[in-house]
């Protein structure tokens, strides 16, 4: 029962299908012709903010026609087809369709959706701003005749019913309504980044039933980061250490709009998040989301003393090549980049040294970039000339263990050490991905 159980939560969070076909004599949408400019114009930035285009396209695929292949412990799936085509699209949902499967993850044929689809963040997207989400997809899409693949997934896990029970439990209905004491700031960065943005799907550690821990800033582990496909989202908190205590607001908007500021760099799926939705976001936008982030109190974390820089541990890292494993394979492999004081040449290539992501407990997120490189930032359609390479086919495990834990204690870092069996867990898991 245990083992079904785990099993079930696993397959919850796959990122399933948004939005199943649709039957033949459903009613139609609103022709494409009759859509008006300025809200198809407002529902294709809104796209952008939501970042939708990065889970309903595969590589080399149709725009949003789905078929991005995902692997779970329990089978592969396939994301699906969300562009209006009428037979295999959604091109038959109704508005009222369209606004159940967003708010309350059921698609028009009253299956359930599994909550990796951030339905529960989408709840809060309030009625404008889903006629224009609406009016894009149906007007400003073009259709794709592509049917969906089913998900390799087998019984009992495939099973949607419980779901309505997670649903009880779990889903907070209703759009965001602004705080009173607020300014509009504050309120438009909490309604984008709770909302349209689902950031605290990634950034927010899961419950056992696979329920983000809390929905708002009134929960004390909303955006304090999360494990999600071997990686591990960033604390978005004031921590002074891993999350962005350290970080002034040029900070977060140079992060938000390039990917890249003095204390880090964007990896994994934030890669994505950077090219498709937030360096396309207005600057009034990114400075709301960054006065909501700003305001967050420090949570997470591991108590450790706030890092400073310490130029003496520099000096004692330079001396240890000679008889330590990790500084040897950091002088051959690392160092040219990332620099013998750990600083990095940021924003082109990320500082090691007081990275909080080199603090954060969890080492998942070093082990796979190291592993597996980074996708390219690609600002303004010019790719950033210094991405992370693979190693993968150049380190053994222990190798990579050894580096990372000479990262992870230089430049008075003070973070955990990282096995090798942590290193082998993660490349099987993820070479398996591919």
């Amino acid at each position: 029962m245990k083992n079904t159980l785990k099993g079930f939560s696993a397959a919850l969070c796959v990122a399933l299908p948004f939005i199943a076909q649709a039957p033949a004599h459903a009613a139609a949408p609103t022709p494409a012709h009759a859509a008006d400019p300025a809200l198809l114009q407002r529902g294709a930035y809104l796209a952008k903010i939501g970042d939708c285009v990065a889970c309903h396209t595969a590589p080399k695929g149709k725009p949003f026609a789905g078929g991005l292949p995902m692997t779970t412990p329990m089978g592969q799936i396939y994301t699906t087809n969300i562009t209006p085509d009428p037979q295999t699209g959604i091109g038959a949902y109704t508005l009222e369709d369209f606004t159940r499967a967003m708010r309350e993850g059921v698609a028009k044929d009253g299956h359930n959706l599994y909550p990796a689809m951030p339905y529960p963040s989408y709840a809060k997207i309030n009625d404008e701003d889903m006629k224009a989400l609406y009016t894009f997809f149906m007007s400003g899409v073009t259709p794709v005749q592509q049917a969906n693949r089913e998900a390799d997934i087998k019984w009992p896990l495939n099973m949607r019913w419980p779901l309505k029970f997670w649903n009880m439990a779990f889903l907070e209905k209703g759009a965001y309504q602004d705080k009173p004491g607020k300014d509009a700031a504050w309120n438009r960065g909490a309604y984008l980044i709770q909302g349209l943005g689902h950031c605290g799907s990634c950034h927010t550690p899961r419950g056992v039933a696979f329920q983000e821990k809390a929905l708002d800033e009134s929960g004390s582990a909303f955006l304090t980061g999360g494990l999600l496909d071997g990686w591990f989202a960033s604390n978005l908190s004031g921590e002074h250490n891993v999350g962005l205590g350290r970080w002034n607001d040029e900070d977060v908007h140079a992060f938000l709009k390039t990917g890249a500021n003095r204390h880090a760099s964007a990896f994994g799926s934030m890669t994505s998040v950077i090219n498709n939705s937030t360096q396309h976001m207005t600057d009034a936008d990114i400075a709301a989301m960054t006065t909501y982030l700003k305001s967050l109190p420090p949570a997470g974390g591991s108590g450790a003393v706030p890092y400073a820089y310490d130029p003496q541990k520099t000096k004692v890292s330079l001396n240890r090549p000679a008889n330590d494993a990790g500084a040897r394979v950091y002088t051959a492999y690392c160092m040219h980049c990332h620099g013998a004081d750990g600083r990095g040449f940021a924003p082109m290539m990320a500082p090691l040294a007081g990275n909080p992501n080199v603090l954060e407990k969890d080492a998942s997120s070093l082990i796979n970039v190291t592993l597996n490189g980074t996708g390219d930032l690609v600002i303004g359609g010019v790719p950033a000339p210094f991405p992370m390479p693979k190693f993968a086919p150049v380190l053994n495990d222990q190798q990579i263990a050894d580096v990372l834990t000479f990262v992870r204690a230089g430049w008075n870092n003070d973070a955990p050490a990282v096995s090798a069996s942590e290193v082998t867990k993660l490349r099987k898991s993820t070479q398996a991905a591919r």
